[in-house]
């Protein structure tokens, strides 16, 4: 066993914004709206040519999104996915001013 000391951090809610990428709530948002995208898909057993027979969205598209390779993907667009996909989504929207990464609290 190893008895190095180790340091707990705990983070901010936002692995992106932990990892310090620029654009964090964007891509948090895009990960939470493909992981609903997979969860439906899974749900209904539902290869990526399927979902392409049922939406009109090719199957290209649906195979990024089960790979969370979501570069190419706008919020709009994923949200589009899951509306064609029988899903009603809602969002709600908070501001608050922004919070710099040093605010990240460090546990001993």
């Amino acid at each position: 066993m190893n008895d190095e000391p180790f340091e707990i951090i705990r983070g901010s809610g936002n692995v992106f914004a932990d990892f310090g990428h620029p654009n964090a709530a964007v891509e948090q948002l895009k990960a939470l709206l493909a992981a609903e995208i997979i969860g439906v898909l899974d749900d209904r057993a539902c290869t990526v040519r399927k979902a392409e027979e049922l939406t009109g969205i090719a199957a290209a598209d649906f195979s990024r999104i089960r790979k969370t390779k979501l570069d190419r993907f706008t919020i709009d667009r994923l949200m589009t996915i899951l509306k064609r996909l029988d899903q009603d989504v809602d969002v709600h929207v908070t501001v608050r001013p922004h919070r710099e990464s040093a605010d990240i609290q460090r546990l001993l």
